[in-house]
């Protein structure tokens, strides 16, 4: 049974401010900051942010790619599986990318990133819980397929530092053992938005529109390292996210087919 508090027209855009509020928290530092260089101390988190966790990338390679397997031989049992191990991938990420001791403003952590992660995480393990998502690899409208790259390339996460630049890694190696994907945002999130986007209409509606929301919030916010040569790489690496995000959400706003999942919130 459909929630009618989520059918009032007002409740969606409603939702969308709440996240724009989130996203704009301050954040907190030991040492003070000033507001107009937010995103240089938010790069700063983000760039000491997973340097513990580094080794750890090669078991969100395979986890995720094992998800996926059982997904494709049990396609009953899939949408819940991956429904739950992306949740509690976001949840492992609001615990490690949103927070670090950084040389110029001690430990600081980002309060909006972190808050948001953890509603997601919790959002989709109510979607596993409720078994809201349907994982189908059958009679998927062929342009979805042509998303594949963009979430192969997040997955891959083929980036190096060289100084104070960010360059191309095509190290093949990264495809397995990349510290970025499963430990980061912006690069696990495509990945779960191109499933999405295949099992599209069967996925419940309010989780789709946000987490393609707030993707997009973010993939905007970092268009900024288009400005820095140093970084332009990373500009490139966020271009899945913005296109995807925008993709899901599109779709989620569409007329829905006859065969949909709604959201019983």
């Amino acid at each position: 049974m459909e929630n009618p508090l989520t059918q009032h027209k007002w409740f969606m855009p409603f939702m969308y401010f709440l996240l724009v509020v989130i996203a704009f928290l301050p954040l907190i530092t030991a040492v003070p900051y000033d507001p107009r260089n937010t995103s240089e101390v938010i790069f700063e988190i983000l760039s000491y942010a997973l340097i513990p966790y580094a080794n750890w990338g090669i078991a969100f390679h395979i986890l995720t790619l094992l998800v996926i397997g059982i997904a494709i031989w049990k396609p009953r049992s899939g949408g819940r599986l991956i429904a739950g191990y992306f949740g509690l991938n976001y949840l492992v990420i609001a615990f490690t990318q949103t927070r670090a001791l950084t040389p110029t403003y001690g430990y600081a952590i980002h309060t909006g990133a972190l808050i948001v992660e953890v509603l997601l995480g919790l959002l989709w393990l109510w979607v596993a819980w409720k078994d809201k998502l349907r994982i189908s690899f059958q009679n998927v409208p062929f342009w979805r397929w042509l998303l594949l790259p963009l979430a192969i390339l997040t997955f891959w996460s083929p980036i190096a530092m060289q100084g104070n630049r960010i360059v191309p890694n095509f190290d093949p190696l990264l495809l397995l053992t990349s510290p970025d994907y499963g430990l980061a945002f912006c690069f696990m999130t495509p990945v779960f938005l191109f499933l999405l986007i295949l099992a599209y209409p069967q996925v419940d509606l309010l989780a789709l529109r946000l987490t393609a929301f707030n993707a997009l919030l973010y993939a905007l916010f970092n268009l900024n390292h288009w400005a820095v040569p140093e970084r332009l790489w990373m500009g490139v690496m966020h271009l899945p996210l913005l296109i995807l995000s925008l993709t899901a959400l599109v779709l989620a706003h569409k007329r829905r087919p006859v065969n949909r999942l709604q959201s019983t919130f």
